[in-house]
């Protein structure tokens, strides 16, 4: 097996787990981590080659897009104190933490190289997380928070991993350069960002072709990535502002066929980059156990201290975060989202798992330093981290599932069917109030007004069948029955007209080119 045979074996694993991890209640990128560690250890299987270099470049723009188009720039704004205690402070905690235990538990270590191992360890996985989450049907505030401090936290932790390294590599550190790149490295990120945001929404505007637009969102957070770090600036920043630039600015509600063709698409992304993200950690194994040779007692002991100190802090440090945070909620009566009692802050804490980024910056570490001798125990720092990374990904995904059944924590459907209901409520009231401007507009039959009066209540009911009152309930749900049959009966139609389209591809004298414009229209007919 080659390189290439092995990427698509990766990348037809990614398709196959998301079933699999739906029937088996277990995320799919935990799945994909072990398909990778039982693909590590078969003989024929290669050692990856992907240059460390190129990892995070690759596989974090498209999934920082991904998972901020499915939040807002109110959710980030609302939350950002919880965002700060754990993207920022957590991670320094974490950072200064396992330094400290490193230093003093591994001999020969030096304090900067165990500053390298805290800085990558420090920040948890926001795809992990929120893969996990997002599957377990938990309550919207907690995947809020967990969302927030995946997408911000590799910010700090790459910057302090940055500094580290140059300290090593160098010998040299200074407080207050270390303070102005990491000044330097946010404003860079956010002009960078913005303008890229700016300028793709400007564009956006100009390309009427749903395509073309969905190639654009492709390339701005590659693009953002890319000029933000070779600008001295935090290409993961740089990806979010362009982001949530994009996702908040060109957001058209009438835009109907673009927005269809871009969350297929994206989803097909996050889905595949995921994928061959988790499982790429399952082979690095495989280079990873040959630096156990010889010594693998000690290895894992050190591995075992430095697990329970980062899954440890973390715990002692959401304890009386949560506690403040939820405080200072209710004395300042904000918008922000809190876990709300213990429950919820065990079950954000289990859920910090280490992924993609961890595994991008241990295996960037660079070899020598600048005076030619070995990085200090970079095969040490480099075991540790995936010891931590696959520790809690794999035992903290795996009984994640089984954790939140056992404590109960669950979305509030009641408050989600009245956010439901409320929306309906609005969107309903929009179609009649702007029915009232085209009657006034325009000279309408009564029959006709009437027709559209009642098909704008019928919108409503629709998105929520509590918004019909309770003596028309009855009424509606037979007319949504009737209308069901009717829809069941038109998509056998169009369906037996798109088949009749398609044979006549094979037919001689067909034009490829005019069947698929013509079954172009039938499926965009099938659409309304």
């Amino acid at each position: 097996m080659d390189q290439l045979a092995l990427l698509f074996t990766l990348l037809l694993g990614a398709v196959v787990t998301v079933p699999l991890g739906r029937r088996a209640g277990l995320p799919p990128p935990v799945l994909m981590t072990l398909l990778g560690a039982v693909l590590a250890v078969l003989p024929f299987v290669p050692d990856v080659d992907v240059p460390p270099e190129l990892i995070l470049p690759l596989v974090l723009p498209p999934l920082l897009y991904a998972a901020v188009q499915r939040t807002s720039w109110r959710q980030f704004a609302a939350n950002a104190r919880p965002i700060l205690l754990l993207a920022v402070a957590l991670v320094l905690v974490t950072t200064a933490a396992v330094a400290a235990v490193a230093h003093a538990v591994v001999p020969g270590l030096p304090l900067a190289a165990a500053v390298v191992l805290g800085a990558l360890i420090a920040p948890p996985d926001p795809v992990a997380a929120t893969a996990v989450a997002g599957s377990l049907g938990l309550p919207r505030r907690l995947v809020s928070i967990m969302e927030g401090e995946g997408l911000f936290n590799d910010v700090t932790a790459i910057v302090v991993y940055h500094v580290a390294v140059a300290a090593v590599v160098s010998g040299t550190f200074s407080w207050g350069r270390a303070a102005g790149e990491l000044v330097l490295s946010a404003v860079v990120a956010l002009l960078v960002g913005g303008v890229l945001g700016w300028a793709g929404e400007k564009l956006a505007g100009l390309l009427d072709d749903p395509t073309l637009q969905t190639g654009l969102t492709l390339l701005v957070p590659f693009t953002a990535y890319a000029l933000a770090e070779q600008l001295l600036g935090s290409g993961v920043l740089a990806v979010l502002t362009s982001a949530l630039h994009l996702a908040h600015r060109t957001a058209d509600a009438d835009d109907v066929t673009g927005r269809l063709a871009g969350n297929a698409f994206w989803e097909v992304v996050d889905t595949l980059v995921t994928g061959v993200a988790f499982g790429l950690i399952g082979l690095e194994l495989h280079n990873v156990f040959r630096t156990a040779e010889g010594r693998p007692g000690e290895l894992l002991a050190w591995s075992a201290v430095v697990v329970a100190v980062v899954v440890g802090v973390r715990l002692l440090w959401l304890l009386p975060a949560s506690w403040l945070a939820s405080r200072l909620h209710r004395r300042r009566d904000v918008d922000e989202d809190v876990p709300t009692g213990w429950r919820e802050t065990v079950v954000v804490w289990w859920a910090g798992m280490r992924g993609v980024a961890s595994v991008a910056l241990a295996l960037a570490i660079p070899r020598e330093t600048d005076a030619g001798a070995p990085f200090p125990m970079r095969d040490t720092v480099i075991f540790l981290a995936f010891a931590v990374i696959m520790t809690t990904l794999v035992c903290q995904g795996l009984t994640l599932p089984r954790l939140v059944r056992r404590l109960g924590v669950r979305a509030d459907a009641d408050a989600e069917r009245e956010l439901e209901r409320a929306l309906a409520l609005r969107a309903a009231r929009a179609a009649r109030r702007r029915l009232r401007e085209l009657e006034a507009a325009e000279e309408l039959p009564e029959e006709v007004s009437e027709r559209l009066l009642r098909s704008a209540y019928d919108l409503g009911a629709r998105i929520s069948p509590d918004v019909a009152e309770e003596e028309r309930r009855e009424w509606f749900a037979v007319r949504e029955r009737r209308r069901e049959t009717l829809t069941r009966i038109r998509r056998e139609m169009l369906s037996a007209a798109r088949h009749e389209v398609l044979s006549a591809r094979n037919e001689p004298g067909a034009d490829p080119e005019i069947v698929d414009r013509v079954l172009h229209r039938l499926d965009v007919r099938s659409l309304h």
